[in-house]
Protein backbone atom coordinates (compact mmCIF):
# COMPACT_ATOMS: atom_id res chain seq x y z
CA UNK A 1 0.00 0.00 0.00
CA UNK A 2 2.13 2.94 1.33
CA UNK A 3 5.95 3.64 0.26
CA UNK A 4 6.05 6.59 2.78
CA UNK A 5 8.89 6.01 5.15
CA UNK A 6 7.05 4.50 7.92
CA UNK A 7 8.53 6.80 10.86
CA UNK A 8 7.74 9.29 8.43
CA UNK A 9 3.60 8.38 8.69
CA UNK A 10 3.61 7.85 11.60
CA UNK A 11 5.80 10.83 12.65
CA UNK A 12 8.29 8.77 15.00
CA UNK A 13 12.09 8.92 14.90
CA UNK A 14 14.12 5.75 13.89
CA UNK A 15 15.36 5.31 17.26
CA UNK A 16 11.71 5.65 18.67
CA UNK A 17 11.07 2.45 21.34
CA UNK A 18 7.61 0.78 21.40
CA UNK A 19 6.00 2.78 23.82
CA UNK A 20 6.39 6.13 21.68
CA UNK A 21 5.78 3.92 18.25
CA UNK A 22 2.42 3.12 19.69
CA UNK A 23 1.51 6.47 21.26
CA UNK A 24 1.87 7.72 18.25
CA UNK A 25 0.13 5.18 16.68
CA UNK A 26 -2.83 5.71 19.00
CA UNK A 27 -3.26 9.21 18.70
CA UNK A 28 -3.05 9.37 14.68
CA UNK A 29 -5.79 6.12 14.14
CA UNK A 30 -8.15 8.33 16.91
CA UNK A 31 -7.73 11.19 14.71
CA UNK A 32 -8.11 9.40 11.15
CA UNK A 33 -10.72 6.76 12.38
CA UNK A 34 -13.17 5.88 9.60
CA UNK A 35 -16.16 6.51 12.14
CA UNK A 36 -14.85 9.91 12.92
CA UNK A 37 -14.35 10.64 9.37
CA UNK A 38 -17.39 8.78 7.44
CA UNK A 39 -17.70 10.84 4.47
CA UNK A 40 -13.43 11.52 4.04
CA UNK A 41 -11.82 9.34 1.15
CA UNK A 42 -8.63 10.62 2.60
CA UNK A 43 -8.96 9.68 5.99
CA UNK A 44 -9.81 5.98 5.42
CA UNK A 45 -6.49 6.35 3.20
CA UNK A 46 -4.71 7.62 5.92
CA UNK A 47 -5.84 4.97 8.62
CA UNK A 48 -4.85 2.06 6.34
CA UNK A 49 -1.39 3.46 6.05
CA UNK A 50 -1.13 4.03 9.89
CA UNK A 51 -1.84 1.02 10.30
CA UNK A 52 0.38 -0.96 8.14
CA UNK A 53 3.04 1.63 9.77
CA UNK A 54 2.27 0.21 12.97
CA UNK A 55 2.21 -3.39 12.25
CA UNK A 56 5.82 -3.21 10.67
CA UNK A 57 7.17 -0.88 13.59
CA UNK A 58 5.58 -2.35 16.50
CA UNK A 59 6.99 -6.65 15.30
CA UNK A 60 10.73 -6.43 16.06
CA UNK A 61 11.33 -8.83 13.58
CA UNK A 62 9.51 -6.89 10.78
CA UNK A 63 10.41 -3.56 11.93
CA UNK A 64 14.48 -5.33 12.03
CA UNK A 65 13.55 -6.53 8.30
CA UNK A 66 12.43 -2.83 6.77
CA UNK A 67 15.31 -0.98 8.93
CA UNK A 68 17.76 -3.14 6.90
CA UNK A 69 15.95 -3.48 2.91
CA UNK A 70 13.13 -0.45 3.47
CA UNK A 71 10.01 -1.86 1.99
CA UNK A 72 11.43 -4.83 0.40
CA UNK A 73 12.28 -6.92 3.52
CA UNK A 74 8.94 -6.75 4.66
CA UNK A 75 6.61 -6.83 1.14
CA UNK A 76 8.08 -10.59 -0.01
CA UNK A 77 11.02 -9.23 -1.97
CA UNK A 78 14.84 -9.71 -0.08
CA UNK A 79 13.55 -12.82 2.30
CA UNK A 80 10.44 -10.25 3.74
CA UNK A 81 7.49 -10.85 5.99
CA UNK A 82 4.85 -9.69 3.33
CA UNK A 83 3.29 -7.11 2.90
CA UNK A 84 0.40 -4.67 4.96
CA UNK A 85 -2.37 -7.02 6.38
CA UNK A 86 -1.00 -10.46 5.27
CA UNK A 87 1.78 -11.16 7.13
CA UNK A 88 0.23 -10.45 11.71
CA UNK A 89 -3.17 -9.69 10.12
CA UNK A 90 -5.65 -6.70 10.65
CA UNK A 91 -6.76 -8.56 13.52
CA UNK A 92 -3.55 -8.95 15.87
CA UNK A 93 -3.16 -4.99 15.12
CA UNK A 94 -6.92 -3.87 15.70
CA UNK A 95 -7.56 -6.31 18.92
CA UNK A 96 -4.60 -4.87 20.27
CA UNK A 97 -4.94 -1.53 19.62
CA UNK A 98 -8.26 -0.94 19.73
CA UNK A 99 -8.85 -2.67 22.70
CA UNK A 100 -6.19 -0.51 24.67
CA UNK A 101 -8.17 2.71 22.66
CA UNK A 102 -11.50 1.84 23.92
CA UNK A 103 -11.03 0.48 27.24
CA UNK A 104 -10.42 -3.50 26.81
CA UNK A 105 -7.46 -5.48 27.95
CA UNK A 106 -6.93 -7.12 24.64
CA UNK A 107 -6.24 -10.60 24.52
CA UNK A 108 -8.05 -13.88 25.33
CA UNK A 109 -9.78 -12.40 28.12
CA UNK A 110 -11.87 -10.64 27.08
CA UNK A 111 -15.82 -11.52 26.13
CA UNK A 112 -17.07 -10.84 23.04
CA UNK A 113 -20.02 -8.21 23.10
CA UNK A 114 -23.54 -10.56 23.13
CA UNK A 115 -21.83 -13.69 24.70
CA UNK A 116 -23.93 -13.62 27.91
CA UNK A 117 -26.92 -13.90 25.18
CA UNK A 118 -27.80 -17.07 24.03
CA UNK A 119 -30.93 -19.06 23.05
CA UNK A 120 -31.29 -22.57 21.92
CA UNK A 121 -33.60 -23.12 18.57
CA UNK A 122 -34.77 -26.70 17.73
CA UNK A 123 -35.42 -27.22 13.73
CA UNK A 124 -36.67 -30.48 12.44
CA UNK A 125 -34.63 -31.38 9.29
CA UNK A 126 -37.47 -30.03 7.28
CA UNK A 127 -36.91 -26.53 8.91
CA UNK A 128 -32.89 -26.93 8.35
CA UNK A 129 -33.33 -27.42 4.88
CA UNK A 130 -36.42 -25.24 3.63
CA UNK A 131 -36.06 -22.34 5.86
CA UNK A 132 -38.60 -21.05 8.59
CA UNK A 133 -39.81 -17.80 10.00
CA UNK A 134 -39.11 -17.73 13.83
CA UNK A 135 -39.61 -14.34 15.98
CA UNK A 136 -37.71 -14.02 19.74
CA UNK A 137 -38.11 -11.07 22.26
CA UNK A 138 -35.02 -10.60 24.71
CA UNK A 139 -35.72 -9.16 27.87
CA UNK A 140 -32.97 -7.07 29.54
Amino acid sequence: MSKRDYYDVLGVAKGADKKDIKKAYRSLANKYHPDKNPDNPEALEKFKELAEAYEILSSDDKRAAYDRFGHDGVNGQAGGYGGGAGAGGFSDIFGDVFGDIFGGGGGQSRTRRGSDLRYTLELDLEQAVWGCEEKYAFQP
